[in-house]
């Protein structure tokens, strides 16, 4: 009996050396939309978590003590950059752990914010300071290109920190480029057929959308959040909606801007929400198409229907 129980200790010590236990490695993402762009390389191992809850601004988010602890103990950190969560920069600073810049990856195709890039009628005092003319236009996810090169990124440095799983990642990557060449063949064929109507935003956010899909929003009603905007303000905003005609509004969700409604009172002007974030959208394989699908579909399903 002593001599099975010695090989039967031997040979579980050998399998235990020739496939060792690996935990899954613990990805944390700073917004909604890396976390999808994450779940569709990780699909089947692991699953990534998200800083930021639905529906919160990256641009002036608060960290609680928890978000810290999270931060500093994720194996792998994705963040966009600076120009996207100014909060982060000092918390990351005490990592020890990876963090990928997002904006700095090579590949990326950027754009920045244009000196006319909101309406001409605002007062300098009320543009949005967080897109100032000039400064790079972080909503780099939207384009499609983009994701491809983010998520080529995650699958190599999962396959380093777990290269047991490394074979899947990889055909996760390609499975997940596969089905952006077919959402990108059927968003051009619904962009296409709204080229050219005029829309106006409340948030210049969606640029490397339109960029890929040969659009272009009319104008930008921005405004600082805190200030109402004056009766000449307010005025020469409805004056340009007026000159357009029948048209869209969009805004971000959750709030619709106060100013909405009273800006478009009696004109031929639909409001309507465009989720650049994705908040509520599942984390699976394949929930950054179905962020970028809706997107699509919320813009072309109320500029078709003027």
């Amino acid at each position: 009996m002593p001599r099975f129980l010695s090989l039967f200790l031997a040979l579980s010590a050998s399998l235990l050396v020739i496939s060792p236990a690996r935990a899954e490695v613990n990805v944390l993402t700073s917004i909604k939309p890396l976390q999808l762009i994450a779940a569709a390389v990780q699909d089947g191992v692991g699953h990534p978590e998200v800083l930021l809850p639905p529906n919160a601004s990256p641009h002036n988010y608060a960290l609680r003590p928890s978000d810290v602890r999270r931060v500093q103990s994720a194996d792998l950190l994705y963040w966009i950059g600076p120009d996207m969560e100014g909060f982060l920069p000092r918390v990351i600073k005490g990592r020890t752990l990876p963090s990928v810049t997002v904006q700095t990856l090579p590949g990326l195709k950027l754009r920045h914010f244009a000196e006319d890039s909101h309406s001409h009628e605002e007062d300098a005092a009320e543009h949005d300071h967080d897109h100032r003319p000039g400064t790079l236009d972080a909503h780099l996810w939207l384009a499609p290109d983009n994701a491809r090169v983010i998520a080529a990124k995650m699958a190599a440095d999962l396959s380093e920190k777990d290269p047991a799983n490394a074979g899947k990642y990889q055909s996760n990557l390609k499975a997940f480029n596969e089905r952006l060449d077919a959402l990108d063949a059927r968003l051009k064929q619904r962009m296409a057929g709204i080229a050219g109507k005029p829309f106006f935003v409340f948030h210049e956010g969606y640029d490397y959308f339109e960029s890929a899909y040969g659009l272009k929003h009319t104008g930008t009603f921005s405004v600082a959040s805190e200030v109402q905007p004056g009766a000449q303000h307010v005025a020469a905003m409805r004056k340009r909606l007026q000159e357009v005609g029948k048209t869209c509004v969009f805004s971000d969700p959750p709030l619709r801007p106060r100013l909405a409604d009273t800006l478009t009172a009696g004109l031929p002007v639909k409001l309507a929400e465009l989720d650049a974030l994705g908040g509520y959208t599942p984390a699976t394989a394949q929930g950054y198409e179905q962020l970028l699908e809706k997107l699509g579909n919320d813009l072309a399903g109320c500029l078709e229907s003027l």
